[in-house]
């Protein structure tokens, strides 16, 4: 158990716990060396020796550490502190999307768009490094109080050429968010977060899932082969646009889907457009229920067990039954399965024996980075390679403009004599190197590194009104002077933001017009209203409707109030002092 004040590392000292998860818990915790607020994620430990969950525990970190993008959270730090397993993570003071559904009921069609492109933009960084998040939630979706969305929980992420990371038949996710192909055992691709990605946008905007069950297992099966309810009879207005993204992303045959999260993100950025809102709708081009998925279904009906369900309820790993489970419901299965089995050694032997056979003709790739472009064809056509028709051209800072960086496949693999071989010469350094950009305009900033395709983003800092630096101009930068950015790459440049604040008054220092003055000034409403007050003079401010500290904001409203004289009394007859129209003269004559 951690406790509070306890140091990590001899360095991240705990404050409070923040969140507790089926494999880890997450505290928030100060790093005492760079000063600064983080969010440590701890391995439960019970899990410590449990390799397994070790491994995912540690790919988790291996993952987003990887992956640098305003949308998704940064991972600072790894490692293991007197066996426990620890990552060090950037803090976010905000809440999951699951939160704010339960707040708000379901979100407005802007709010949701632009909350999905931002998922879409982060994880499209994920998708070009061939990286699948593979359980995109809600609950993994924080969101920042000025609407920043940041990716967490790459826990069970696998980059595609990572196949030890998961067993056959075996799949782990949230059910409710569970693409087909995952339910089905066949695996994930990039089109599986972008099947999470459209159920998980038909929730924000319906407020409800679109696949409900009574448990795990039925919910995996509606998945396989229920349609998607139609969102419009949810919500009749919605642009044609908007629902064509979510049945496009959450199509069960993947051939049906956006390809990655980039040309997800494309879409999403005009989809608002009025050219867009009444387009056509989307029509699937391949059948959505193949013969495959159909036949997986039945067998998944029958033979779907869950095998562990995490704390949230639906987390789960689905896997098919074995050969031997199936035979003790049918004795005919048995001389199958002998085939089988037959088969199946047959097929290994031949896959052992087949590269004793090949491998005398196997080659070795060369080496060829630095080289010139018809020194390496001569050399792999005298290996007996085939050379691709044309070279790709690729950005790199180390190898000379024109030479040969690399081929593909890559230096030292085996191919088989005349595999077609391509190569990659470079172009050079066009990398963008970073000025320090203090003290400069933002809005110039921004346009010359836009012109270079890098992406910018802002975040502000209030300022005093007397600094030297003005409002809108850079303070600080999140990439250091000297450092390279190319295209797609980001940079965070900090703002100084002056804030006025509302002075008191009431003091007895303010004329009406001075107030009037300093309205219109900072764009403020000014409405007066008069009273009488007889705790102070006349014409004296003595109410504000916003108090003294509070942020100006433009177009908002101030209500002052101002004391004025009681009314005069109205004269009355003494002898009839009930009627106000009578009174006296200065001799004590009566005017009735």
């Amino acid at each position: 158990m951690i406790m509070k004040g306890q140091k990590i590392n001899d360095r991240y000292q705990i404050i409070k716990s923040i969140g507790e998860g089926g494999m880890a818990n997450v505290y928030l915790a100060y790093d005492t060396i760079l000063d600064r607020d983080v969010a440590v994620k701890v391995l439960r430990g019970d899990l410590s020796n449990d390799e397994k969950f070790v491994r995912r525990f540690q790919r988790e970190a291996l993952n987003a550490s990887s992956l640098s993008h305003p949308n998704i959270v940064e991972v600072y730090d790894v490692g293991e502190d007197n066996g426990q397993y620890f990552i060090v993570m950037e803090y976010i003071e905000g809440k999951n999307l699951k939160d704010l559904l339960k707040k708000r009921g379901k979100l407005t069609t802007s709010e949701v768009v632009d909350i999905m492109s931002q998922i879409a933009d982060g994880l499209s960084i994920a998708h070009d490094s061939y990286i699948i998040h593979r359980d995109i939630k809600p609950q993994n979706i924080m969101i920042l109080e000025n609407g920043m969305v940041k990716i967490t929980d790459f826990g069970i992420a696998m980059a595609m050429n990572a196949t030890q990371l998961t067993q056959t038949n075996s799949v782990m996710g949230s059910v409710h968010y569970l693409p087909p192909e995952q339910a089905s055992g066949k695996g994930s691709t990039l089109k599986s977060d972008i099947y999470s990605m459209g159920i998980l946008m038909y929730e924000l905007l319906t407020g409800v899932l679109p696949y409900r069950g009574d448990n795990a297992v039925e919910i995996a099966l509606k998945h396989l082969k229920e349609p998607l309810p139609s969102i419009r009879e949810e919500l009749p207005d919605i642009p044609q646009s908007v629902e064509n993204i979510i049945l496009k992303s959450a199509s069960k045959n993947p051939k049906n889907r956006y390809n990655d999260a980039r040309e997800m993100y494309e879409d999403l950025k005009t989809c608002l457009d009025d050219s867009r809102i009444n387009e056509e709708k989307y029509e699937y081009q391949y059948p959505e229920l193949d013969s495959d998925n159909k036949k997986f279904t039945k067998q998944v009906e029958k033979a779907i067990q869950v095998e562990d369900m995490e704390e949230n309820g639906d987390e789960v790993v689905v896997k098919q039954v074995t050969d031997d489970e199936v035979k003790k419901e049918n004795k005919l299965l048995v001389v199958l399965a002998s085939i089988f089995v037959g088969l199946f050694i047959i097929v290994a032997a031949f896959v052992l024996l087949l590269p004793s056979i090949l491998k005398r003709n196997d080659i070795i790739v060369p080496e060829v980075e630095g080289k010139t472009v018809s020194e390496v064809i001569e050399e792999l056509q005298s290996l007996g390679f085939e050379v691709a028709d044309e070279e790709v051209e690729i950005s790199d800072d180390k190898v000379e403009e024109g030479k040969v960086v690399k081929t593909n496949p890559l230096s030292g693999t085996k191919r088989s004599k005349g595999s077609t071989i391509t190569i990659y010469v470079s172009t050079g350094d066009s990398k963008y190197e970073v000025e320090d950009f203090t003290g400069k305009n933002y809005q110039e900033i921004k346009g010359a590194l836009e012109a270079r395709d890098i992406l910018v983003y802002p975040e502000y800092k209030e300022i005093d009104p007397d600094s030297k630096y003005e409002e809108g101009t850079i303070l600080d930068q999140s990439v250091k002077p000297g450092e390279k950015l190319g295209a797609r790459d980001s940079i965070t440049l900090y703002l100084g933001l002056v804030e006025n604040k509302y002075p008191d008054f009431t003091d007895g220092t303010y004329t009406e017009d001075e107030v009037r003055s300093f309205c219109k000034k900072y764009g403020v409403t000014l409405v007066v209203e008069r009273e009488v007050n007889p705790n102070v003079d006349e014409g004296a401010i003595f109410e504000q409707s916003r108090p003294e500290g509070y942020t100006i904001t433009k177009n908002s409203k101030l209500i002052i109030k101002i004391a004025k004289a009681p009314d005069p009394e109205e004269p009355t007859d003494p002898e009839n002092p009930d009627d106000p129209e009578c009174g006296v003269d200065e001799d004590g004559n009566s005017l009735c």
